[in-house]
């Protein structure tokens, strides 16, 4: 059943030509072909004693426990409770448990119960939990991330009354 190794013991004499492999040409800096993904990076965090002024802007996660006063463009962008965000908040995900003053664009909003949030919020989906505080409005979009900003009142109704042009000055 078992038998022993013969690993060390000299075995038939081999053509070096026929067991030679193939020549693979070296890889050239940079190019990475390998089909296993990349690891997503772990979420940035702003711990609690940090206040940043400025604008934030990544790709990736942020996890805000601190201060931003500033703007803030992120993949998922998680308010701690302790935190505060004084500025636009532009996210594919958007989970508040602290406060923002300032709009919020998201394609997912969630306010949770702990949640304080003045200013305007354009959606996808919202989810607002019972106990959460919301001052502004609330508007449904299909691509809340597009950027674009509301349009001037005289302009969005063109049927409105132009202002009538100022009298000449007398002499």
């Amino acid at each position: 059943m078992f038998s022993k190794s013969r690993i060390n013991e000299p075995g038939p004499k081999t053509d070096d030509k026929a067991v030679k492999a193939p020549e693979v040409p070296p890889a050239r800096p940079g190019t990475d072909f390998s089909s296993a993904p990349k690891p997503k990076p772990p979420a940035s965090t702003l711990s609690s004693d940090l206040t940043i002024t400025g604008n934030l802007k990544t790709s990736g996660d942020i996890q805000v426990e601190g201060t931003v006063e500033g703007d803030i463009r992120a993949h998922l962008l998680t308010v701690g409770d302790s935190a505060t965000i004084k500025g636009e908040v532009v996210a594919d995900d958007v989970v508040v448990n602290g406060r923002i003053v300032g709009r919020v664009r998201g394609l997912k909003v969630r306010l949770t119960s702990t949640a304080r949030v003045e200013g305007d919020i354009i959606h996808k989906t919202i989810a607002i939990e019972s106990g959460a505080h919301f001052e502004g409005s609330v508007q449904r979009q299909d691509d809340p991330l597009g950027g674009g900003s509301r349009a001037p009142l005289a302009a969005a109704n063109p049927a409105a009354p132009a202002a009538p042009p100022p009298e000449p000055a007398k002499s």
